[in-house]
């Protein structure tokens, strides 16, 4: 099956010294980009992390720190990812909890504007876990009926999730999906768009999720005290909250989406405020226009005035 593209879908697989987005960084990503005429693209580069690479990592995708020791930093291959994913959507398994945000996280740390507005993410691990709940060694079993060889290493897993997307496409094409909430639909659909609404489960604002959509469309906080109260709402009551996340432990993307609902709310609060003062403000009195001072021309001056003014000056 060839997918029905309207612009390039970009799957994509990190390897990392760890797990946590804030902290961790990219050794190895490999990028498989699927073109609309059909045709692949293939990048794939080992990074230096700048920071030694634990070895419970190391025994799980096999890389070593001396494999990456003459590899250059994600700051010098940055603008060469970004130029190759291009405007292209995304696709990954689990990508969307660990390997978008991640890639999201090492681009605004050295600077590259790599923008994220009206992209589709397609989670290959949403739709196997929503209609099978598997991995992705089984899903490859599964759906292709194949072993991974080299499993854990970038280009071979992101091979394999590409295979297990076309595969599914096939298997789901016509079959109906019942959500918790009663819903029915046929989501797993040759269109991207509609696999991005499907495998985007909970909507997040963030990828890491500290913040979701909720049903209105509304920024929610999704830990904490204040879950699931809107940020706009948070920021009401308690504005100190937008500095403490600032200052935490908080992903930059986390901070950056975090930084544009602040501005927003700011500026309402200012138009609120404007508002206000101007209802407030005292407002002018219809008087009736007083009419002109006629300009009478002067008295001759006569015998009698200057009498008294002698009278008066006693002179």
């Amino acid at each position: 099956m060839k997918l029905n593209l309207k612009r390039p879908l970009a799957f994509f697989d990190l390897e990392a010294t760890g797990v946590n987005v804030g902290a961790d960084r990219i050794v190895e990503i490999a990028i498989l980009k699927a073109m609309p005429d059909g045709t692949e693209q293939i990048l794939t580069k080992r990074v230096h992390p700048g920071m030694p690479i634990p070895l419970a990592s190391s025994l799980i995708h096999g890389i070593y720190d001396e494999d990456i020791k003459d590899e250059p930093t994600f700051d010098q291959v940055a603008k060469e990812i970004a130029e190759f994913i291009g405007d292209a959507d995304l696709a990954g398994y689990n990508s969307n909890k660990f390997d978008i945000p991640m890639l999201v996280e090492e681009f605004l740390r050295v600077g590259v504007d790599f923008d994220m507005n009206n992209r589709k993410f397609v989670d290959v691990q949403n739709i196997f876990h929503q209609m099978e709940q598997r991995t992705l060694k089984a899903a490859y079993k599964f759906y292709c009926n194949k072993d991974i060889i080299n499993a854990h290493s970038a280009e071979a897993d992101i091979k394999a999730t590409y295979e297990v997307l076309l595969a599914q496409l096939d298997k789901y094409k016509d079959q109906e999906f019942e959500d918790k909430q009663g819903h029915k639909s046929k989501p797993v659909q040759n269109d991207v768009e509609a696999l991005h609404l499907f495998t985007n489960i909970n909507k997040p604002v963030d990828f890491a999720g500290r913040m979701i959509y909720n049903e209105n469309g509304e920024e929610t906080i999704n830990f904490g005290k204040h879950k699931g109260k809107t940020v706009e709402q948070v920021f009401d009551v308690e504005p100190s909250y937008y500095a403490w996340m600032k200052q935490g432990d908080f992903p930059l993307y986390t901070k950056k989406k975090l930084d544009e609902i602040w501005n927003r709310w700011s500026k309402k609060k200012e138009e609120q405020k404007q508002a206000r003062l101007q209802s407030q403000a005292p407002k002018p009195q219809n008087q009736a226009p007083r009419p002109p001072k006629e300009n009478k021309p002067a008295a001759p001056v006569t015998s009698d005035m200057l009498e008294q003014l002698k009278m008066k000056f006693g002179k």
